[in-house]
């Protein structure tokens, strides 16, 4: 049980008994309440169907969240990982770019795709953007073996978490640009799994809240990264100034 409902709850029912305790003093008829106390009381007799209508609520974002990033194996066992992949991209929002082709395939505003990737039945996924969608861990199984991938746009995605970042190291090989700003789940220890990603280039680490001391955190990352262009903004990057004056 939540605590501002809780408060809200006792709230009710404190305001409801005062009311009608007030009322009895004050008048010996058997006049009904007062609008506002027959309010009361009917929202502390429903406050218990409120809250079973908001957890249920809740169960019913998550299993649809989590419907939308099952494994994709019956696509996959009939047309292949890649198309499996390709469709798994679409069917959230996002868009792709296959090896060899400068056209993008993406889904509409409002969630609508054109079938056409069908025809590209062998041909390996280079690109994802996956901005804005509801992308998890869990979704993470439908791009495995797109082993040539080399760039991931996550941008604005609120289910991309540390956990999220860990399972990246299956990209190690392949992934040269990641862009996972505004996303924010993220933190200064899942930010450490993307040491696994050795041939990284560049690096888009910008506007994550729940990043603290995020001038050392670049420091660390710059260290772990050699050889990767990284961007952070909407920081304050005095800790790293003052760190870079001393050296």
């Amino acid at each position: 049980m939540s605590a501002p409902l809780l408060s809200f709850h006792r709230c009710c029912q404190r305001s409801a008994l005062l009311l009608v305790a007030r009322r009895r003093w004050s008048s010996s008829s058997a006049a009904p309440g007062s609008l506002l106390s027959r309010c009361l009381l009917f929202l502390a007799k429903r406050y218990y169907d409120v809250e079973m209508l908001l957890n249920w609520r809740a169960k019913v974002g998550r299993d649809r969240l989590q419907r939308k990033n099952l494994y994709y194996g019956y696509t996959r066992k009939f047309y292949g990982p890649e198309i499996a992949s390709a469709y798994y991209i679409l069917s959230l929002g996002g868009g792709f770019r296959f090896v060899g082709q400068s056209e993008w395939f993406r889904a509409n505003s409002r969630g609508k795709f054109s079938w056409e990737f069908l025809n590209y039945k062998d041909s390996l996924v280079e690109e994802v953007d996956m901005s804005h969608t509801v992308i998890n861990y869990t979704g993470l199984s439908n791009l495995e073996r797109q082993q040539h991938l080399r760039t991931l746009k996550l941008q604005g995605c609120p289910e991309v978490d540390d956990w999220f970042l860990a399972g990246l190291h299956m990209f190690q090989d392949s992934l040269e640009e990641l862009d996972i700003s505004h996303c924010t789940q993220i933190t200064a220890g899942g930010l450490a799994a993307l040491r696994n990603l050795r041939g990284l280039k560049r690096l888009n680490v910008s506007y994550l809240p729940k990043i603290s001391s995020p001038g050392l955190v670049i420091i660390l990352l710059e260290e772990m990264l050699p050889h990767c262009q990284i961007t952070a903004e909407g920081y304050d990057l005095s800790l790293r100034q003052a760190v870079e004056e001393t050296s």
